[in-house]
């Protein structure tokens, strides 16, 4: 039997600089690039709470609010918002950083789904208890974004 775990026991953050690579002609971060963190962070998530490897399933959506410039510092942070039966939905706020002007924003929101997988083969995780009302709200969320994804599957 699977022990539940807190919201809190499956926070990643990760920090990343923009480099040049990482950008477009006009010098701003690459969606790709940007969504590549994401799921990597996502991933470690979903990866701490199950303590599997977890593959991803779906990304329901990334919204872009500011772009990101070259040489800003971007953080990434995760955790788990419900956890299903071998799949949980895993929440990533993004914030940018300029460290010559002393700003921080929100840039961005993505919500992604992860299977924990054992031999090839979807394994059960254990389930999440929402703590704050923050948590409890988007607890109550992924049940809305899960019922719409499994209703659009076709």
């Amino acid at each position: 039997m699977l022990l539940p775990k807190h919201v809190k026991e499956s926070i990643i953050t990760m920090t990343e600089l923009v480099l040049p690579n990482h950008t477009n002609t006009i010098g701003t971060l690459l969606g790709g690039q940007l969504m590549h963190w994401i799921d990597v962070c996502g991933g470690l998530s979903a990866g701490k709470h199950s303590q599997q490897v977890c593959v991803t399933a779906s990304v329901d959506r990334i919204d872009f609010h500011h772009p990101i410039k070259l040489g800003q510092v971007v953080q990434l942070v995760s955790s788990v918002n419900r956890a299903f039966h071998t799949s949980m939905e895993v929440g990533v706020r993004v914030f940018a950083q300029s460290f010559k002007d002393g700003t921080t924003f929100h840039t961005n929101t993505a919500f992604l789904t992860f299977v924990a997988i054992e031999d090839g083969k979807p394994v059960n995780v254990p389930e999440i208890i929402p703590e704050s009302d923050d948590e409890v709200r988007r607890y109550h969320e992924a049940l809305s974004r899960r019922e719409a994804r499994l209703q659009n599957r076709g």
